[in-house]
């Protein structure tokens, strides 16, 4: 992963310009029916229709790239031991004019196409319809279950069920003998999650292929066995045609959400990845995008990304919240409004304290930072920018933390403590990474901190006191809440 600055993309001021926050992966995310994304050899990868896919060195920028053999549509993949294994359609879906298909599998040693190690092995196929039954088979969906290493592939579309077979995990092979079960009706492209005991069949409902007219979103069902029922949250079977949105079509400049797919980075750290079928600023093409993943009440929701603006940066510890250690300018003392006679004085508005009235008091190197009890005041007021032309994490971009209306940046010290600088200059240390948690709540992170390998994050050392610390998701002291100003 680079560190340094590079030149500002016009894709990437495009992307802030028109939408006042990045929607898509910048670079060239153009694909169609994207897999699961995968890391292989330090990189990002994803397969879509066709027999390419795209390859990003940080998650935030994805270019093409990617290799995959077979052609077909709507491929999925998965890390099995030290291996990958690619499933695809290699025919199907109205493809060539009918339903016929074929599901494939394939498996690669590594997915980076200038590995010595890169070579796929020859297709096997798992799972076909003809002669116009009841399914299509193609847009396959993968998942090895946690709990027993079993390994299924769930695959159909509108034209027919939605089917669930078992595949060899050692092997990419169908288990003999098995025998495919209908598990829904009513949408595509479904993928298989486990979580918490429960088993998730996410699947895309809706119109595709028809550019901005699209109107794909993504639908889930839930089942405590693998072969389901899968139910939705008002009961109803998804062989029936029930599901609760996940992710709507979309809105604003994109639409056409579909292809859901799962990355799990660590504790409390999730990414849903898809595409939309058409991102108006990208000229209608079909784009990568990559969303926080959250769960509400035991269901799959999709979270976004920071906006930049300003906001109070809330501690989830106590609702304290960040501010620089200055001291404390009291605004004019006004009437109280007791008794008779002040109920009759005239109502005039009392400003708020402004930036200029507070700033020359502050010192002008560096300032330090504590947690207090928010009274929207200039000192506890942070402005947050995507850096779009720094390297990024998946999913999302760098941000830049600054006291609003000046440079004054937030920064990670080689003490690992936290300090504000005078001017905001792209160096590493003032770069932070804002992920949000599958709670809802975010976790912040310097990119680096000077002179360590650490991954630390901000947390609150106690009620008034912000540190950088190993990050836990079972603590609130991780915990941070924007709350725009």
């Amino acid at each position: 992963m680079k560190l340094s600055i590079k030149k500002i993309s016009i894709t990437a001021m495009l992307l802030v310009s028109l939408t006042g926050t990045l929607m898509a992966q910048i670079g060239k995310p153009f694909i169609h029916d994207p897999s699961t994304i995968m890391e292989s050899d330090g990189k990002y990868y994803t397969f879509g229709t066709g027999s390419g896919g795209l390859i990003s060195e940080d998650g935030w920028t994805w270019n093409s790239g990617g290799v995959r053999p077979g052609g077909g549509a709507a491929p999925d993949a998965i890390k099995i031991g030290d291996r990958y294994l690619i499933a695809y359609g290699s025919t199907g879906g109205g493809l060539g004019g009918g339903h016929d298909g074929k599901i494939n599998t394939m498996w690669n040693k590594t997915l980076d196409p200038n590995s010595p190690d890169f070579k796929y092995s020859d297709p096997i196929l798992v799972a076909e319809s003809k002669n116009m039954e009841d399914n299509d088979a193609i847009d396959p969906g993968l998942l090895l279950d946690p709990t027993d290493g079993r390994l299924w592939l769930s695959y159909g579309t509108y034209f027919g069920n939605i089917r669930l077979i078992e595949l060899d995990p050692k092997t990419g092979e169908r288990v003999k003998g098995n025998e495919a079960l209908d598990i829904a009706i009513d949408c595509e492209a479904t993928d298989l999650e486990y979580r918490d005991g429960w088993y998730y069949l996410l699947g895309t409902h809706g119109t595709c292929c028809d550019g901005a007219n699209s109107t794909y979103n993504i639908i889930v069902g839930r089942s405590k066995k693998v072969t389901g029922p899968y139910l939705d949250n008002m009961g109803r079977d998804m062989l029936r045609g029930g599901g609760k949105m996940v992710i709507s079509s979309g809105g604003g400049r994109v639409n056409g959400a579909g292809h859901f797919g799962r990355t799990v980075l660590e504790d409390g750290v999730e990414k849903v990845s898809l595409h939309y079928e058409a991102d108006l600023d990208q000229g209608g093409r079909s784009v990568l995008a990559i969303k926080p993943l959250l769960w509400k009440n035991g269901w799959p929701v999709a979270g976004e990304n920071i906006k930049d603006g300003t906001y109070e940066i809330e501690s989830e510890r106590r609702g304290y919240a960040l501010e620089l250690v200055v001291d404390f300018v009291r605004m004019p003392r006004t009437a109280r409004g007791f008794g008779a006679a002040a109920a009759n004085e005239p109502i005039v508005a009392v400003p708020s304290q402004q930036l200029s009235d507070v700033i020359n008091t502050w010192p002008t190197g560096n300032i330090n930072v504590r947690i207090g009890d928010y009274v929207a005041r200039p000192h506890q007021k942070w402005t947050i920018t995507a850096v779009p032309e720094a390297s990024g994490f998946l999913g999302s971009p760098s941000y830049k933390i600054v006291i609003a209306g000046t440079e004054r940046a937030l920064a990670a010290t080689a003490d690992a403590e936290l300090v504000t600088v005078p001017t905001f200059t792209g160096a590493p240390e003032q770069l932070w990474r804002i992920d949000q948690l599958t709670d809802g709540t975010y976790r912040i992170m310097p990119k680096v901190i000077p002179n360590s390998n650490k991954k630390l994050a901000l947390i609150s050392a106690g009620d008034s006191t912000p540190t950088l610390g190993e990050f836990d998701m079972n603590s609130d002291n991780s915990k941070w809440n924007f709350k725009a100003d």
